[in-house]
């Protein structure tokens, strides 16, 4: 079977990267660190040309139509300003950590707040459209953390809140094996496709 160059090439540096993690050989582990730093290098490069382009295509909209694209100048403004400050003053600064806690956070608070609409939305869709077993088990679980989020009139109901209550056990155990089975299947994911990309079966970089 013909293997286009570019696969060839894909598939010996990550057999290299690969060994040099299981084989402990000083020529595959100097190359591995290498191949790794270079991947580094590259991932920085793509990073500023997606940000080169954002700003690229946001001045093309703000300068075909100002009038109809106000945020497309909100986003190259804040980006300038965060840029001039957090290069000039340093990404630890205190004007740094002003616009981060001041206008950073407040956005990141209010998506959040969004995205809890959203998921009350599709919960109570899903409860109209899907009335079943799973359905109402995962609206009882979300309406009780949701309740006893916070302590009633200031004092914490006992058997549900605090340590060793109801939602302390819901929260530290079937929630955390969940989020951990989710990121298993993650990493199952990335090591097949991983491994598609070294036999050649995926070819993302073309050929």
């Amino acid at each position: 079977m013909k293997v286009p160059i570019s696969t060839a090439i894909a598939m010996a540096f990550g057999l290299i990267v690969l060994m040099g993690y299981f084989i402990d050989i000083p020529i595959l582990i100097t190359l591995r660190d290498i191949f790794v730093r270079w991947a580094v290098l590259l991932m920085t490069v793509a990073v500023i040309i997606g940000i080169v382009n954002l700003v690229n295509v946001h001045w093309n909209k703000f300068t075909k139509d100002p009038g109809e694209n106000p945020y497309s100048i909100i986003l190259l403004v804040a980006f300038g300003l965060t840029l001039i400050v957090a290069g000039f003053f340093g990404p630890t600064s205190d004007w740094s950590l002003w616009i981060f806690n001041h206008i950073q956070m407040p956005v990141e608070q209010s998506l959040m707040a969004i995205l809890v609409v959203v998921l009350i939305y599709s919960a109570a869709r899903m409860f109209k459209d899907r009335f079943n077993l799973i359905s109402m088990v995962f609206i009882t679980t979300v309406l009780m953390m949701l309740i006893l989020a916070v302590p009633w009139f200031g004092v914490a109901i006992p058997g549900l809140q605090g340590p060793g209550g109801i939602r302390s056990f819901i929260a530290e155990i079937p929630a955390v094996a969940g989020a951990r089975g989710i990121l298993i299947g993650i990493g199952l994911g990335t090591i097949a496709t991983g491994l598609r990309v070294l036999i050649g079966a995926v070819r993302p970089y073309g050929g």
